[in-house]
């Protein structure tokens, strides 16, 4: 039976800290950039490039989080990590000190390959400093830092932004991924003698991916036919990505994503479609000035409700440990998350009182718990699927390259939502709320195949 005080002792501590560390570095980048980017532009310029600070972040960070496998097995926990907060590090003073946006977006691509590499590493490098009975509460803690970051990723920005110093807020970050590699270099193993080199990097896998990435990206930033031509194209390079990866000799996801028996692909799967709803929170600050009258302040926790009710499900839901237990959590967590994402649609108006505004706290918290309490299981399910050497860190990669694809298609599918459903914001609102509710319930026809799949393989895997 694994506990808290277990994880967080002083066995654990330090090792902890990082690949918590490198997680919640990862989140509190993305929304604090958010918030101080109509500050920066209003510095430096650039406003027709605004919307490529994220997309070549997360761009970039797809193709790096498909690399950590192969960097592990390479250079070992200490020096990927070591690697990958010097690499974020300087990009974020690249991007702190920028002049033009060009500098900017050099910066954010900087930014992205070591975001990348370090989210993918906290879910490679578990289980190689922790017990697999500690497991499940770790993943609970990192997953819970998406959480963190958006909380303190917008009141830092924030305040930087407030008092007219934008640029003080990288520099900040900066020091504390220095402080993560001091740490580093004092808590993790400096070679993993137990991984395996997975093999050659699959460009084109990478290169379909990326420009099936791109695409939907880009559509998100152009109207009319040009966005239906773009999401088509995004359509067949998905497609492409996996017909490749089924045949080639080398790939980005283990072997057994593709063929067997395995439950690993409805894994990705579940991951892939809770990840994208919960980039709905990109436009509920939007909603909240817009439609509530908020301030940008109290917008920015409307923003922050899913993620507050993410990280208290994810730790909350960490101490369930029997199979039966675990299948629940991951069965009502998408339906969880679908229900508030419904009743908040529900609630928008024009002129809602006090009262209908509180409520949309609370029924976005609540969406924010569904996907908490299934997110973390849903990433322990995976890490326990194999023990292949070889296999288990490109599986652990996949998870949290699976988040970061959700991430970057997810965010270009809400604003074409967003923009359906205008020009009214009220409807634009409901339609973003609608959607994706469809999509978090499609959450729950995943986990019971998964569930299914799983039954068998585990069957079959008993008997041999």
């Amino acid at each position: 039976m694994s506990t808290w005080r277990e994880l967080l002792g002083r066995e654990h501590r330090a090792p902890m800290t990082v690949m918590a560390g490198g997680i919640a570095l990862f989140a509190i980048n993305v929304y604090l950039t958010t918030s101080l980017l109509p500050s920066a532009v209003a510095d430096i310029g650039g406003e027709e490039l605004y919307a490529w600070t994220m997309t070549v972040f997360l761009v970039v960070s797809v193709i790096s989080s498909m690399l950590v496998a192969r960097w592990l097995a390479k250079f070992g926990a200490r020096r990927s990590y070591v690697f990958s907060f010097a690499l974020f590090t300087a990009g974020t003073i690249v991007a702190g000190a920028s002049p033009t946006m060009t500098v900017m977006l050099v910066g954010r691509a900087l930014q992205g390959f070591g975001a990348g590499l370090l989210g993918g590493l906290g879910f490679a490098v578990v289980r190689l400093v922790l017990p697999p009975h500690l497991w499940q509460r770790s993943i609970a803690l990192m997953s819970a830092m998406w959480g963190v970051g958006n909380f303190v990723g917008p009141v830092v920005g924030g305040f930087f932004a407030e008092i007219g110093f934008w640029r003080g807020a990288f520099g900040l970050l900066a020091l504390f991924a220095l402080g993560l590699i001091g740490l580093t270099l004092r808590s993790l193993p400096a070679r993993n003698a137990d991984v395996e080199e997975p093999g050659p990097v699959p460009w084109t896998s990478l290169s379909l991916l990326t420009a099936a990435v791109g695409a939907v990206s880009v559509a998100s930033l152009v109207h009319g036919a040009a966005t239906w031509i773009l999401m088509a194209a995004a359509v067949v390079g998905g497609a492409l990505f996996v017909v490749w990866e089924r045949r080639a000799s080398t790939r980005v996801l283990p072997e057994m994503t593709y063929r067997g028996p395995s439950p690993l692909r409805w894994i990705y799967l579940a991951i892939l479609v809770l990840a994208a709803v919960s980039t709905v929170e990109t436009f509920l600050p939007l909603f909240g000035q817009r439609i509530g009258g908020l301030g940008p302040l109290a917008a920015g926790f409307l923003g922050a409700a899913i993620s507050w009710g993410w990280t208290v499900s994810s730790i909350a839901s960490s101490g369930v440990e029997s199979e039966r237990g675990r299948r629940a959590v991951r069965l009502f967590g998408p339906l969880l998350l679908g229900t508030g994402l419904i009743a908040y649609g529900a609630l928008q108006m024009n002129d809602p009182s006090t009262g209908v505004i509180v409520a949309w706290f609370a029924v976005l918290f609540v969406g924010g718990c569904g996907i908490g309490m299934a997110m973390a299981h849903w990433f322990t399910a995976g890490l326990r699927v194999t023990d292949d050497e070889t296999q288990a860190p490109q599986v652990s990669a996949g998870l949290n390259t699976s988040q970061l694809i959700a991430n970057a298609c997810g965010s270009a599918l809400a604003g074409l939502l967003v923009a359906i459903g205008g020009p009214d914001i009220v409807d634009s609102a409901k339609m973003l709320s609608y959607g994706f509710a469809v999509l978090a319930f499609c959450g729950i026809v995943v986990a019971l195949r998964e569930f299914a799949v799983d039954k068998r393989w585990r069957a079959s895997t008993a008997s041999e």
